[in-house]
């Protein structure tokens, strides 16, 4: 259907642009302020994606399982996958711009028999992994600020302050309430800081992977860099293609998060338009600058086993030791590779916030629908037209999955396993629909792949499916109560809560995406 130019809000008889006429068109009333443009929208989802946030994150599973080779070339083979995945996202979200995005397309493109439980089971699917996202993106932040702490007062063969797990828990929840704090601000400011971080992230990037490598008197070679496979590991793995598909972890963990386009598409300008750029365009950047900081850093690795070793100077944090010893060994003192991680702190720290945002927006959209318990609640906004309470739920139970670490480490990891399955399951049932029940019915929006829809569709499906499968595979042999890959014992979980929650009491209420204002 064209929408014409002279389509008006309903409330005070303004023109409405692409985006906002579209959402008119699906049922919705404007309760956001539409103030993003589309490199705003792009600047979120970059700025979640956050390359140096997943590759400093996992750098460590990527040296133990595989190194080089697994993290220079694992990166490109996830890469175009993750790309196929988002150019299915983007034709959809050009059709439904909404911020509830992969619920209520897959509540579209379902039909009306399946909607409601398809609608049930993406939303709950996405908005537990994106919980699941912040909170692992604010703990890797907190352990990181206590290894900064560590390596400024000496390191750990110096007497350095190790700080314990309490204090890092205190770190996570003072790191929640400053990201809680700024997503109260108006969506304007928000804007301003994610263009910000967004730029912070590029620039940061091109001086760590310029900056290291440069420092270091001791250069990795080039055969090293692109042909050293490692596969000594302590994990008692010694199948290569084994190894190498548990290094792929790092690659696929970082290029997540990109649905904060979606969320973000009723705050956007020409959503229709611009949401499905800003999934694409932030995806592709981050593959380039992902692989430049890889090569960047790795350049600077020499010795695998002591990187990894808990008895360096950073306690086993593969990247704090590169950037301290690369200073250390050149200058006698390791205070440059400190404000390098400063620098990576910040970049973390903008990934958390953007994190927050897309949480409340999507706690915001579900809510409205009425998903929630207190949805009546999670939906309001304030003043500022901002979803004031969604941003501090998110940010409350972003804070309690993060307790679990107080209790059991592989308890923590487990959750958070849900923030990279979770969310790609999220992704690809509505994709799933788009390429089954709604073939033939699909109606694209001015984004659109065409008579390749279809192809690359199921491509992203399979491709979704082969990645739930290897990321739940051991990890470490023999396989014990400490070595045991947790992965599908939490996705599990959450799927017969999910669906148990939908049999005792949903199906008897919930009804797919509910509209506001009459079409």
């Amino acid at each position: 259907m064209t929408l014409s130019s002279h389509v008006v809000d309903t409330n005070d008889g303004a023109p409405l642009d692409s985006g906002h006429a579209r959402l008119h068109e699906l049922g919705y009333k404007q309760e956001l302020k539409r103030d993003l443009s589309v490199i705003s929208n792009f600047a979120f989802s970059f700025s979640i994606i956050s390359v140096v946030t997943g590759v400093t994150t996992l750098y460590n599973t990527g040296l133990n399982y595989g190194g080089p080779v697994s993290m220079v070339y694992g990166w490109f083979i996830a890469s175009a996958f993750t790309m196929i995945v988002a150019l299915s996202m983007a034709e959809i979200c050009s059709s439904y711009p909404t911020s509830g995005g992969l619920y209520y397309w897959s509540a579209k493109l379902a039909g009306p028999g399946w909607a409601p439980f398809a609608s049930w089971i993406t939303g709950w699917f996405n908005i537990v992994g994106q919980w699941a996202v912040t909170t692992s993106v604010d703990f890797s932040l907190a352990q990181l600020i206590q290894v900064i702490i560590l390596l400024s007062t000496g390191g750990k063969n110096g007497g350095g302050y190790e700080a314990s797990k309490y204090v890092v828990i205190a770190f996570h929840g003072g790191l929640l309430l400053l990201h809680g704090i700024i997503n109260s601000l108006p969506i304007s400011l928000l804007s301003f800081l994610g263009q910000l971080a967004a730029i912070w992230n590029v620039l940061g990037v091109f001086v760590l992977m310029i900056v290291i490598p440069s420092v270091a008197t001791e250069r990795a070679s080039a055969k090293f860099v692109f042909t050293h496979f490692n596969a000594d590991n302590a994990d008692g793995i010694s199948s290569k293609p084994y190894i190498f598909i548990l290094g792929l972890l790092m690659s696929q963990y970082t290029l997540t998060g990109y649905d904060a386009s979606a969320h973000m598409t009723e705050e956007t300008k020409d959503a229709d338009k611009n949401g499905p750029k800003g999934i694409i365009s932030a995806v592709g950047i981050s593959i380039i600058v992902g692989w430049g900081y890889i090569l960047g850093i790795t350049f600077a690795v020499t010795d695998i086993p002591y990187l990894l070793s808990e008895n360096n100077d950073a306690g086993g944090y593969a990247i704090a030791e590169i950037f301290y010893l690369a200073f250390k060994r050149r200058y006698g003192d390791g205070t440059g590779g400190i404000i390098c991680l400063v620098i990576v702190a910040i970049t973390i720290f903008f990934c958390g916030m953007s994190s927050v945002t897309s949480n409340s927006r999507m706690a915001y959209a579900f809510s409205r629908d009425g998903a929630m318990p207190l949805s009546s609640l999670w939906h309001k906004v304030n003043k500022q037209e901002v979803p004031i309470y969604a941003v501090w739920l998110s940010v409350f139970i972003s804070f309690c999955m993060a307790l679990t670490s107080l209790g059991s480490i592989v308890a923590f990891e487990a959750m958070v396993s849900i923030a990279t399955i979770g969310l790609y399951i999220a992704y690809a049932i509505p994709i799933f629909f788009r390429v089954t029940l709604a073939r033939k019915r699909f109606v694209p929006g001015p984004f659109n792949l065409g008579r390749y829809g279809v192809i690359v569709g199921w491509v992203a499906v399979l491709w979704v499916v082969t990645i739930a499968i290897l990321f739940s595979l051991p990890v470490s042999y023999p396989i014990t109560i400490q070595t045991l890959n947790y992965t599908p014992v939490a996705v599990g979980c959450l799927l017969i809560l999910i669906v148990s929650y939908w049999i005792i009491t949903g199906r008897h209420w919930f009804k797919g995406p509910i509209t506001n204002i009459k079409n």
